[in-house]
């Protein structure tokens, strides 16, 4: 699928008025943590917001799971360093026992990215967009000072490793960084 077919997923919303930035951060399949410390020229660290292990149900069936499988369930923010500003939030629903030890237990204990997890441990990983969309902020307001009637884009796919699926995970990040707050909006 090419970035112009995925941009036109967004209905109702005028594609042609976002920052590039914006634009590659809905298509790329690239680590969203690399692209966005190349851009602000700041180190970007994860903040986690929660963590929990849960027995996998019947509405996780993007990631293919086995009945009460476990499942890392995991929202974080991808923040800057030196300015703690918000650039993205993150959900993201891991199959942790389809992954070696080594990289589970750097994922539970750790406070890495998942892009930077994979190169450490060489992850082959195949990503398979699902959804690109924008929604109303609501309650990430909190992360993006933002009112909850703001729209934000959010971008969700699934990540394969030996044909299987692994994880799913899904990107909130704002329409438009400006000087000192991270999106715009009544």
């Amino acid at each position: 699928m090419s970035a112009l077919d995925i941009l036109s997923r967004l209905r109702g919303f005028d594609v042609v008025s976002l920052a590039p930035l914006q634009r590659v951060l809905l298509v790329t399949d690239g680590t969203l943590t690399e692209i966005l410390e190349a851009n602000f020229f700041e180190r970007i660290h994860l903040v986690k917001v929660s963590q929990k292990v849960i027995a996998a149900g019947p509405s996780h069936v993007l990631i293919d799971p086995h009945p009460g499988e476990a499942l890392i369930e995991r929202k974080i923010l991808l923040q800057g360093e030196q300015s703690h500003r918000n650039y993205a939030y993150a959900e993201s629903l891991i199959a942790v026992d389809r992954l070696a030890p080594s990289f589970r237990d750097a994922l539970l204990n750790s406070s890495i990215p998942l892009g930077r997890l994979w190169l450490e441990h060489r992850l082959e990983t195949f990503k398979e967009l699902q959804d690109v969309r924008t929604q109303p902020a609501d309650g990430l307001h909190q992360f993006f000072g933002c009112a909850d009637s703001t729209p934000v884009l959010v971008r969700t796919y699934r990540v394969f490793s030996a044909a299987k699926p692994v994880m799913v995970i899904t990107e909130f990040f704002p329409t438009t960084y400006s000087q000192g707050q991270t999106c715009l909006g009544n």
